[in-house]
């Protein structure tokens, strides 16, 4: 009996050490996150490998996840925040002596904003809203009209808005304000690159790849 207690208290012992080596490993790469410029603010790190020690030492870890909602991204003229972005990371090895990791595979995504995608959308002159799968809606001179919204490459594409009946007979601005619109997001974190756009109810979901050899830290 008393081997087995003593034997708890060791496990104990060292299971405390491997979570306290895990928050000390999550602190240094949130940090590593900003100080090489990977994000613009800190985020928060989870690292899911347990025992984290015996991956530590050997210099692999199997998952880490990243969190913020701090990240930004730009069309080239309006920069919007991208609102709880996650980015899933696996095959993560360390190098330069623990100061940096490259990463196998990984993806991500987020949120952003009705009202900040119709920043690039017209300047903002048209207020965009959820319309269903695959679709959004705005008014204009009081007149509701339905479009898509989609994810070609790279871009985030905005058309198919049809002025039918009364709304026909709108002016050329209105006309101007619905024409097609095609953006690239950019200044995204290193390695980073958009693979799908989808409209839902709180905003659009931004879905991204992650190319495999990426370096965060220095």
């Amino acid at each position: 009996m008393k081997l087995l207690i003593g034997l708890g208290v060791v496990g104990g012992l060292l299971v405390g050490a491997d979570r306290i080596a895990v928050g000390v490993a999550e602190d240094q790469a949130a940090d590593a996150a900003v100080s090489s410029g990977w994000m613009t603010s800190r985020p928060d790190v989870e690292i899911d490998d347990f025992p984290f020690l015996t991956g530590a030492l050997a210099g692999e870890l199997d998952k880490v996840t990243m969190s913020s909602d701090g990240m930004t991204v730009t069309d080239g003229r309006q920069t919007v925040t991208v609102h709880s972005f996650r980015a899933n990371m696996s095959d993560v090895k360390f190098t330069d002596s623990y100061r940096g990791v490259t990463v196998g595979r990984g993806d991500g995504q987020g949120v952003i904003s009705y009202q900040d995608l119709s920043k690039f959308v017209a300047g903002g002159q048209i207020v965009l809203q959820y319309a269903g799968p695959g679709k959004v809606k705005t008014s204009v001179a009081g007149v509701t009209v339905e479009g898509k919204l989609r994810s070609e490459g790279a871009d985030v594409v905005v058309d198919g808005f049809e002025l039918n009946g009364v709304a026909a007979k709108l002016n050329g601005l209105a006309g101007d304000l619905l024409k097609p619109r095609r953006f690239a997001l950019t200044g995204l974190p290193t390695g980073l690159s958009l693979s799908e756009a989808t409209p839902e109810p709180d905003g659009v979901r931004l879905r991204f790849t992650l190319a495999p050899g990426t370096r965060l830290g220095h």
